[in-house]
């Protein structure tokens, strides 16, 4: 499939807002995390302010972005339309979460609801953008059982990122959520290498054959292209990255990316000063740099079944 930058920075943005807020909302409705108002202000607005940064950017690759608001209506059977559905009503208790962390005490009562609340919808919206993938039968890299837990164990695994730089940041206790971060990293990694290693060695149960329904002749050769230029099925389903290309990406990801993210963080809470919030926000950033690379592989790598009339092998 074509990756589109602005699907890319959708998932990959709002995957780590969304990550942000559960794990806020998680320690924060159970009390691990410091009472300053500033530092829960600002870790709710980064976590809002990416996912509205990633949502506002998804509308960039509609044909007509002004009518997005119709999607809303289709939430019965459409999981872009529950996944729209489900980004907008987790803005309410993030919000109660945000006024909770601000004035503790009118609403600190509704604190571990709006926290478990802000967890869920977050988690929820994270299930919903995976399932938009997972659910498309026609693309076998999408429709199987690795896409629905990447989506969630990004998300976590670089909220958590960043969670660990906020504290550092703001001086507050961040040794079990640096480890945590570690382990979600490594968590992420481990995840793509399965997830590659499927998609490497195994296949879409379409053929040629099946797909042109002459199977029963025998195999089924492409002798001639349907027209002479590309069209928007090539341009949108066709599109092809070189094995040799793919796999260096891959190493990009895991070393370059998330192993470098975990020694950032690791190095970082051994030492003490401004170094420490450096190396913390530096892990942040190769950890969503990361990603980054690792989304437009997911689009890249994935190939529609319609390229079998187009004389692919496979798909």
């Amino acid at each position: 499939m074509h990756p589109a930058f602005s699907v890319i920075f959708f998932t990959v943005s709002s995957g780590a807002g969304y990550g942000l807020l559960a794990l806020v909302g998680a320690l924060g409705a159970a009390g691990l995390l410091p009472a300053d108002r500033l530092f829960g202000l600002t870790a709710i607005i980064l976590a809002l302010a990416a996912v509205t940064a990633g949502l506002l950017s998804s509308t960039f690759h509609l044909g007509h972005p002004e009518r997005a608001w119709r999607a809303f209506s289709q939430w019965r059977s459409s999981w872009l339309s529950r996944e729209g559905v489900a980004s907008v009503l987790t803005y309410g208790p993030a919000l109660a979460l945000a006024a909770v962390w601000m004035w503790p005490d009118r609403f600190g009562a509704y604190g571990p609801v709006a926290g478990a609340a802000s967890a869920v919808m977050a988690l929820v919206t994270i299930y919903c953008t995976a399932m938009i993938y997972r659910s498309l039968a026609t693309i076998h890299q999408w429709s199987n059982g690795w896409v629905v837990p990447s989506y969630l164990v990004l998300g976590l695994a670089t909220g958590l990122v960043w969670l660990n730089a906020l504290l550092v940041l703001f001086g507050a206790e961040s040794y079990v959520v640096a480890v945590a971060s570690m382990w979600g990293v490594l968590a992420a990694a481990a995840i793509k290498v399965f997830y590659w290693r499927f998609i490497d060695t195994t296949r879409h149960a379409a053929t040629p054959e099946s797909a042109t329904g002459l199977g029963a002749l025998g195999k089924v050769r492409y002798l001639e292209g349907p027209h002479t230029e590309q069209n928007y099925l090539l341009n949108e389903m066709g599109y092809r990255v070189a094995r040799k290309h793919a796999l260096k990406l891959r190493r990009i990801v895991l070393i370059g990316g998330y192993l470098a993210a975990i020694c950032a963080v690791g190095v970082g809470l051994k030492i003490q000063g401004p170094g420490e919030g450096a190396l913390a926000l530096l892990g942040a950033a190769l950890a969503t740099a990361g990603t980054l690379v690792e989304r437009w592989l997911f689009f890249a790598e994935a190939r529609h079944v319609v390229t079998l009339y187009y004389g692919a092998d496979r798909a």
